[in-house]
């Protein structure tokens, strides 16, 4: 399974629909949730508990998870209880008896259930909850992406500042800029070139002189604009290049440009397949003339 982004929080995969987790150990009243909200859901459906939490640690977080309480081996309580420290963010419905409340009352107030629905449940109300719940985890999860997107810039700014604030000299300000941001963009490679000098900066491990004869990075010196290369192993021709044999997935080089001409570029290697890298660019976008500035600042 691809991850949305190197930005990205979670290993949710991109999808119109967002994703719940139905579970229940009768055949019939898991086929009737599946029904119920497959038009609008793309539905994982358990059998278990054991059997649900198996399906989210190979699958990942969901929205919603929708609970019977009476099943063997495990009650839904135990189960839902099992899922919050991995998954805080999903919303947790249970299906119970009226005989069932009482036990749901200590889940409740740890905040483990989000809402709990009596048997024989109706079609609309479940469907009410759940849009609700579905509605509310997607505008959380944006709010904590949007946060965490401010972080990573804010901890690039503080990068960029520590240059002149050290009064570093070029070399040591290329290495420092390519290993602070190699580990905040969670790259396994990062190399910092300077367009007219053999000087280079570089995080993990990295043939210098392969990064700067690839064609991306050729490519954006002679455009000046960013240049990206995803999902690399799919396809042969790429996998083949010198620069792509350690299983490198996706490449991203991006110029820094200061008055109008291309000073270096930034070179970041993931071997994790992303879907994309567009958010990453406009962060660095964002930082790229800071960077360019601490450059020509730094002492020769």
């Amino acid at each position: 399974m691809s991850t949305l982004s190197p930005l990205s929080l979670d290993r949710r995969q991109h999808s119109k629909k967002p994703r719940m987790l139905v579970v229940d150990d009768e055949p019939d009243n898991l086929d009737l949730l599946f029904r119920t909200f497959r038009r609008n859901f793309k539905v994982l459906k358990a059998k278990s508990g054991v059997e649900a939490l198996e399906i989210l640690e190979s699958n990942g977080e969901v929205a919603v998870i929708i609970s019977d309480q009476r099943m063997p081996e495990m009650k839904g309580t135990e189960f839902l209880s099992k899922t919050v420290p991995e998954f805080p963010d999903t919303f947790r419905i249970i299906l119970t008896g009226f005989t069932d409340v009482e036990d749901l009352v200590e889940a409740i107030n740890d905040g483990q259930v989000y809402r709990y629905i009596t048997k024989p449940w109706d079609p609309d109300e479940l469907k009410l909850v759940v849009s609700r719940a579905s509605s509310t985890y997607e505008l959380l999860k944006g709010q904590t992406t949007e946060l965490h997107k401010a972080e990573k810039q804010s901890k690039m700014v503080m990068t960029v500042g520590q240059i002149a604030a050290q009064s570093m000299r070029k070399e040591e300000a290329l290495q420092y800029l390519a290993h602070g941001f190699g580990e905040i963009l969670s790259a396994d490679a990062c190399t910092l070139l300077l367009t007219d000098e053999s000087k280079a900066g570089s995080y993990g491990q990295v043939d210098v002189e392969k990064v700067s004869n690839s064609q991306l990075v050729v490519d954006v010196f002679a455009s000046q604009q960013s240049q990206t290369l995803i999902d690399i192993q799919s396809d042969e021709t790429l996998a083949n290049r010198p620069l792509y044999t350690d299983g490198t997935q996706c490449h991203l080089a991006l110029p820094i440009i200061y008055q109008g001409n291309a000073l270096g570029a930034f070179s970041f290697q993931w071997k994790t397949s992303y879907e994309t890298i567009d958010d990453v660019i406009q962060l660095l976008g964002l930082i790229s003339p800071q960077i360019a500035l601490s450059l020509k600042a730094a002492v020769l």
